[in-house]
């Protein structure tokens, strides 16, 4: 069953189609999970629970990508 939910994306508010996890959300946004950070509530989320980590209405998200350079 797919209903709409409302996160706050790094300070902007989101409707999603979900239910969605952590990395359902990096690939509707077209990012690499490798490539991501992504804070969810506050606590950082381990790169191995991003498939594992479901999103709920009013959950707070920050997704911060790493960037290489010298």
């Amino acid at each position: 069953m797919q209903t709409v939910i409302t996160v706050t994306l790094n300070g902007e508010s989101r409707a999603l189609d979900g239910p969605v996890s952590i990395a359902g959300l990096l690939a509707t946004l077209g990012l690499e999970a490798r490539k991501v950070a992504v804070e969810c509530n506050e606590a950082i989320v381990p790169r191995s629970q991003y498939t594992a980590t479901w999103l709920a209405s009013g959950d707070a998200l920050e997704i911060v990508h790493f960037i290489g350079g010298g």
